[in-house]
């Protein structure tokens, strides 16, 4: 700890929650000024240029949590940053960034305001259960300075070094040594001769927390650009973990899990595993219950959201082609379908039909996704099923983009997804790409749909007026029916669509199983000649979607 008596003494004696605060917010600041050079540092396990990006998102879901609390609030800063960026952790690094927050809020909310040696120790341990929230860790990477900083500040109060601004100062330069020293621990950054990006970005986090308790920033070197190469440009590295993606061109998959339990998240944590690699389960409690942020980089997209659903309720699902940013010359007379498919076990149902699945939230869908998985495809002829009226115009903008790099791109404008299940069953890559367009919107077309929902609040509708709570039966996007028992209205809704004819009924329904066996049975009973088939993975808030054809 050469030198530490030299630095001027701390303004700061120990961190309370407005000083946790300043810290988020200053580190913020640093990883958007510094974004773009650690985004270029990506080499590895392909080079690419996300992981300050995805460490900035992260930092500013923390933000985003405390501000959302106020200053009035009564619950803890480092319990509010923790699950903040838990929630809003993105990619690789981003999750373990929340996982190290996670760590200390655990040792730190609800305590005193922590002086240098409590600090220590809280980011010794945080260190070490960033370890435990990977897979399989290795060395040289954003986990190595993790602990590489936790140490020095261990080391620093044992060698008498005790004072808040020492250990800080001590953890920042632990960081950068080992930082520096990464390219001899791996070989493909000694190659391209940087230093790991993720590590690189926590470099700047804890610098940020000097510049916090001292009130001066550290004077460093800026960041090294990677040297200019001949290497081809790959998309989607993260930089922090060191394992190969799964053979073929692979996704992230992300989500959050709810309604779960620790026995439940370690059966997925070894079935994720075995599935793929750069995987990182982070846990934080909220007011809800406790849910986990899952990361994942895998060939099998619906085996890994089908094994959040099993381990309990995945939401907020993301995937993201793990394809070259360059994407790769489209194979002459290749078809793909790309689904804009709503979060669930849809995904699934649509990625088992030969469908590239972008999932869409609450929020909606980037249009950088629809068209990444459209390049990705690696297809000259893409159909592209935007299975939501709102999402038309966006899926076209999509495919106008796509076209502009040689694709032919056509949007099928189906308005749900039994329209879209309907497009996707007559797809046939060996016609026409013109004709085959023709047959699917045909089919879409063909497809009447209806749905289930429970209103949330008192509104005029072309049925009536509704109160909360009351069951709304429409079709084709208007109100047909208003009750107060969902099979009543399910019930009664199939009977109108089916008076004008029908030989198939589609049904995704939700998670109340006794409400699709009411519908099965009155199905049965009253329409016997009608063919039906069943799925579950309707989105939330939709108990019963229907479509007849």
């Amino acid at each position: 700890m050469v030198g530490l008596r030299g630095y001027p003494p701390a303004v700061l004696p120990a961190l309370d929650d407005a000083a946790v605060g300043q810290w988020c917010r200053a580190a913020v600041a640093v990883l958007s000024a510094a974004r773009s050079r650690i985004d270029d540092l990506n080499v590895f396990p392909v080079p690419d240029g996300d992981t300050g990006t995805n460490l900035l998102a992260t930092a500013e879901a923390a933000v985003a949590a405390l501000d959302e609390a106020g200053e009035g609030g009564t619950e803890p800063a480092w319990a509010l940053l923790a699950r903040g960026a838990v929630l809003g952790a993105r990619g690789n690094s981003g999750t373990i960034l929340a996982q190290l927050w996670r760590g200390l809020a655990d040792q730190l909310a609800g305590q005193p305001p922590a002086d240098g040696p409590t600090l220590a120790a809280a980011l010794q341990k945080a260190a070490d259960t960033a370890y435990g929230a990977v897979a399989d860790p290795e060395e040289g990477t954003f986990l190595t300075v993790a602990r590489a900083g936790a140490e020095a500040a261990v080391a620093a109060v044992a060698a008498g070094h005790a004072a808040l601004g020492e250990v800080v100062r001590a953890a920042a330069d632990g960081a950068r040594a080992a930082l520096e020293a990464t390219p001899g621990q791996l070989t493909v950054l000694r190659d391209a001769g940087v230093v790991d990006a993720g590590g690189a970005g926590l470099c700047l986090v804890l610098d940020a927390l000097v510049t916090t308790v001292t009130g001066v920033e550290p004077d460093r070197p800026s960041l090294a650009r990677r040297p200019e190469r001949g290497h081809p440009h790959h998309a989607h590295d993260h930089g922090d973990l060191p394992h190969q993606p799964p053979a073929g061109p692979g996704s992230e998959v992300q989500y959050l899990l709810a309604d779960s339990d620790e026995a439940a998240v370690a059966r997925l944590h070894e079935r994720l595993a075995a599935l793929g690699d750069s995987l990182v389960v982070v846990g934080v409690d909220t007011p809800g219950g406790r849910e986990w942020n899952v990361h994942v980089h895998v060939a099998d997209v619906g085996a890994a959201i089908e094994a959040g659903i099993e381990a309990g309720r995945p939401y907020r699902i993301s995937v993201t082609p793990l394809a070259p940013v360059r994407p790769p010359a489209p194979v002459p007379d290749a078809r793909a379908v790309v689904a804009i498919v709503p979060d669930g076990g849809l995904t699934r149902l649509f990625a088992d039909e030969g469908a590239a699945v972008v999932p869409c939230g609450p929020d909606g869908v980037p249009e950088d996704d629809v068209l990444a998985a459209v390049l990705g495809s690696g297809a000259a002829g893409v159909v592209v099923l935007p299975n939501d009226p709102t999402l038309t115009a966006l899926a076209s903008r999509a495919a106008e983009r796509a076209r502009e790099e040689g694709r032919d791109v056509a949007v099928v404008p189906t308005r749900s997804p039994v329209q879209g299940l309907a497009a996707l069953a007559v797809h046939d890559p060996s016609r026409r790409f013109g004709d085959d367009v023709i047959t699917m919107a045909e089919a879409a077309a063909a497809t009447r749909w209806a749905q289930l929902t429970v209103a949330e609040q008192e509104a005029l509708t072309s049925a009536g007026r509704c109160e909360p709570g009351d069951v709304l039966g429409s079709a084709e996007g208007d109100v047909l029916l208003i009750g107060a028992e969902p099979v009543a209205v399910a019930c009664e809704l199939l009977d109108r669509m089916l008076s004008a004819g029908g030989e198939l009924v589609t049904l995704v329904v939700g998670p109340d199983a006794e409400l699709a066996d009411a519908v099965c049975a009155h199905l049965a009973r009253t329409h016997p000649t009608v063919e039906v088939a069943r799925y579950d993975g309707a989105p939330a808030g939709v108990p019963l979607q229907v479509g007849v054809e």
